[in-house]
């Protein structure tokens, strides 16, 4: 009686591995990157936040001072 051959091969030893996603794993960072692909192309729909002028006031202070110090 002879053995029997072994035919079944392991998954680690054929170099390929099955990975299974749910659907929205794909479909939120499609969805993400079309939204901002789309504000990309159309900035007239992004609009900047009103900023504090006290906030505005200071970075051009440190704007101003960076640019001094620089040779």
């Amino acid at each position: 009686m002879s053995a029997r051959s072994h035919t079944r091969r392991d998954p680690a030893e054929s170099g390929s591995i099955e990975i299974q996603l749910p659907w929205w794993a794909i479909a939120l960072p499609a969805v993400a990157f079309a939204a901002l692909l789309l504000l990309i192309l159309n900035p007239v729909d992004a609009h900047a936040a009103a900023g504090d002028p006290a906030v505005t006031n200071l970075l051009e202070r440190i704007q101003a001072m960076v640019l001094r110090a620089a040779p």
